[in-house]
């Protein structure tokens, strides 16, 4: 054998070698067979993979173009939607006699060659910069609206002008997928049949742009008192920024942050004419926001009509958001508006008129505006409510809705001061809390009166001076409601929990998202409305059953009637709680700061009542609540900057209103309360109580007088209580109070505290303690 053929044999032995390895790194299995075991899927994952993924995604793209393909050729242009074609609203008292009948429509189609060339290019940068390009969708737009309508959200944004017209003159305002796709199609179809000029004429003249103004001519009038062809491009920026929101960015009405976010849309609007070639840079800079003028009511508004149309088409409006017939409060707005509708108001027609009539009695004819200055800056407004149904049976929003647009009975920019006290007390009672003795707090627990008294147990000091800076040494909670000591219950809401006490208050019905739960929301500081605070003490009226006072009684429509919910609720505070505070109540009216207006006032014919004062820090505004079994009225008097004077708008002082001084919660507030609670309220009745505490009980015990006030808080008074002897839980309170103190007062006298026993510690026109700050 040569070299060359052991070197074969060699190679040919290794080779017969190295197979057994490679049968090792196949586990005895042949290459083949290795491969085919590891590619092999089992369960779903032999279904899912990529391709199939894909193919999924391109066949539902097919389905969609194919139903899409459909959907186009069987949609027709409909004729114009009747809806386009305004129709009156009918406003009725619940007797079912008419309150208000809207007018014709406040709408005037013009040409588009009518409006300046500049004012039609606002709308097209505000809302769709590519109008005159596109072909009248924007897919993206859409396709995000399809989302958010399947998902609940509502529709956010995205339709072009084209599909805005078309949602105006052709379809409605409801919120679903069908409408949805029919507006994409009749949308392409009409930017195919029609031009762009005839698109955004259509457009302009089918938006609604609030104060019940459709279309540009009534915008151009309602906001600026102009025809749509004298409008300046300014003027026609803010008119195509404010169909955004027309009731969050009207400048009359709009909070800080409307002002802001409208203020914010007229410069990108004004910017992206600068950007599309439409507006010359120089120009643009030297614009200003052009301020709109104060709304004007519609003939057949004057006096409180027009506040009460106004409150019933916003309940109306946002029972339409709640129930998902209309995306948000805007589009519910301009269903609402756009006419159709019979309302009936839970106002009841007599009861309105003696509202108005003890407002005008007890306090605008006092009222001389060229007498003094201070007088044109009164502003009332009041609400009744029935606590055992939640109707709303009278508003009063102001001296005339041509002539003060807020109403006054529903704004919520004003501190409600010394009425949210009870409100402290409740959570107290509710929460079962205790003093910093660890003393239960009831009616009859002690607390230091001592003016500028910092509260104890609190990170965040606060010494809140009483009124006057007047000094009460150790007082019962009674007494201390009584008088609206402060120190008192800025210590309380302390010892309650100010977490706990704005709990409470929520519940019974305040707003206060976003209050900062610090010792100095006892003085209320945060804003609340008559109407919120006619609600929380109805509630504490109704045995604390949730109270939401409710102004529609019910609305129908010929495509829809709408459901309101029920105004009476679940229990929000224990029966007993809320009883307790009732009782307390009494004592304010019978011993405390309404006592001259309220227990002494004509025609009470002794009626049982409850209430509170308040009045806030400067005055700038003075409060009464109060209430009897059947009905809860709330009362507020505000001062704001007359128009034209150098504080228009804002929040000025009362004092010196009616050639008066300080006015006071006790004063014209409770006076026109009482004039109208008494002559409104019928029959004679008394509160049917589950409590034992309060000066509508009976004491069991009689209370102690003792030498030296005890520096602490005690469960057990060390002062004598009522300075009168207080009514019973089941008889009603007498006609009238005696003027003669039974029991005396604490030892620890105050020298700045009148001595004259009729007054028993009131001064005769009685000054409520109760201002939120120094």
């Amino acid at each position: 054998m040569g070299r060359a053929d052991e070197r074969r044999a060699r190679q040919a032995q290794g080779h017969r070698r190295a197979a057994p390895k490679r049968s090792a790194r196949g586990k005895g299995k042949d290459s083949a067979g290795g491969k085919e075991k590891a590619g092999r899927r089992s369960g779903i994952r032999r279904f899912l993979n990529w391709k199939t993924l894909l193919g999924t995604f391109f066949g539902f793209c097919l389905l969609g173009m194919g139903a899409f393909i459909v959907l186009y050729m069987v949609v027709d242009v409909p004729e114009g939607n009747a809806a386009a074609e305004l129709q009156s609203n009918i406003y009725q008292y619940s007797d079912g006699t008419t309150l208000a009948r809207t007018g014709k429509v406040n709408r005037e189609v013009v040409e588009l060659a009518k409006v300046p060339k500049g004012v039609q290019k606002t709308f097209v940068a505000a809302e769709n910069k590519s109008f005159y390009t596109d072909s009248g969708i924007d897919f993206k737009g859409t396709a995000r609206g399809l989302i958010n309508t399947l998902s609940g959200k509502g529709l956010q944004g995205g339709s072009t002008i084209t599909q805005q017209y078309v949602k105006n003159y052709y379809l409605t305002q409801d919120q679903t997928v069908t409408r949805k796709l029919k507006e994409m199609v009749i949308s392409l179809k009409v930017d195919q049949q029609q031009s762009k000029d005839d698109i955004l004429a259509g457009y302009i003249n089918t938006s609604y742009y609030g104060r019940n103004a459709y279309g540009i001519q009534a915008a151009a009038q309602a906001y600026y008192r102009v025809d749509a062809s004298e409008l300046t491009v300014a003027q026609g920026a803010y008119l195509a920024s404010l169909l955004q929101a027309p009731s969050q960015y009207d400048w009359a009405v709009a909070t800080d942050d409307g002002k802001a976010l409208v203020t914010a849309r007229w410069n990108y609007t004004l910017d992206n004419m600068v950007e599309q070639g439409w507006l010359d840079s120089t120009e643009r800079e030297a614009m200003k926001f052009p301020v709109p003028k104060d709304p004007q009511g519609a003939p057949g508004m004057e006096g409180q009509t027009g506040y009460l149309v106004d409150e019933a088409n916003n309940a109306l409006a946002k029972q339409l958001v709640a129930q998902g017939t209309a995306a948000d409060q805007d589009d519910a707005t301009a269903m609402v508006t756009a006419g159709g509708w019979t309302i009936k108001l839970n106002i009841d027609k007599k009861k309105q008129g003696q509202l108005e009539d003890a407002v005008k009695a007890k306090l605008t004819s006092n009222l001389d505006a060229k007498k003094r200055d201070v007088d044109a800056n009164v502003q009332a407004g009041a609400v009744s409510v029935d606590p055992n149904t939640g109707k709303v049976l009278a508003m009063y929003g102001g001296t005339d809705y041509f002539k003060h647009y807020i109403n006054n009975a529903t704004r919520d920019d004003y501190q409600p001061a010394s009425t949210f006290k009870p409100l402290i007390f409740a959570a107290a009672l509710e929460q079962s809390a205790k003093t910093q003795d660890d003393k239960p707090i009831t009616a009859s627990t002690v607390y230091d009166g001592t003016s500028g008294r910092s509260v104890k147990g609190s990170d965040i000091a606060f010494s809140p001076p009483n009124e006057d800076d007047q000094d009460y040494g150790d007082v019962t909670v009674q007494t201390a409601m009584n008088k609206s000591i402060n120190s008192v219950f800025a210590q309380m809401g302390v010892d309650v929990g100010m977490d706990n006490v704005l709990k409470v208050a929520g519940e019974l019905g305040m707003d206060t998202k976003g209050v900062q739960a610090v010792p100095a929301q006892t003085l209320g500081t945060m804003g609340a409305s008559p109407l919120d605070m006619a609600g929380a003490y109805a509630t504490l009226d109704n045995h604390g059953k949730k109270v939401t006072p409710a102004i529609v009684a019910s609305a129908e429509h010929k495509d829809r009637t709408v459901k309101f919910a029920d105004p009476i609720g679940e229990q929000v505070i224990s029966e007993e709680a809320a009883d307790t505070v009732t009782s307390v109540l009494t004592g304010v009216v019978d011993d405390g700061t309404a006592k001259v207006s309220v227990a002494q006032a004509d025609g009470r014919k002794g009626q049982q009542v409850a209430g509170k004062t308040g009045t806030s820090d400067d005055n700038k505004s003075a409060w009464f609540t109060g209430y009897t079994p059947n009905l809860v009225t709330s009362v507020g008097l505000f001062g704001e900057g007359a128009v034209g004077s150098k504080d228009a708008g804002k929040q000025v002082s009362l004092s010196g209103a009616a050639g008066g001084g300080r006015v006071n919660g006790g004063g014209f507030p409770a006076e026109i309360w009482a004039d109208y609670t008494f002559g409104a309220m019928g029959k004679v009745t008394k509160f049917d109580l589950d409590t034992t505490q309060g000066a509508a009980v009976k004491p069991t015990v009689t209370p102690t007088i003792t030498q030296t006030p005890s520096s602490t808080p005690s469960e057990e008074p060390t002062t004598e209580e009522p300075t009168t002897k207080p009514p019973t839980a089941t008889t009603s309170a007498p006609e009238t109070p005696s003027e003669e103190p039974t029991t005396t007062e604490p030892t620890t006298e105050d020298p700045t505290t009148p001595t004259a026993p009729s007054t028993i510690g009131i001064p005769e026109d009685p000054a409520d303690p109760g201002r939120d700050s120094p």
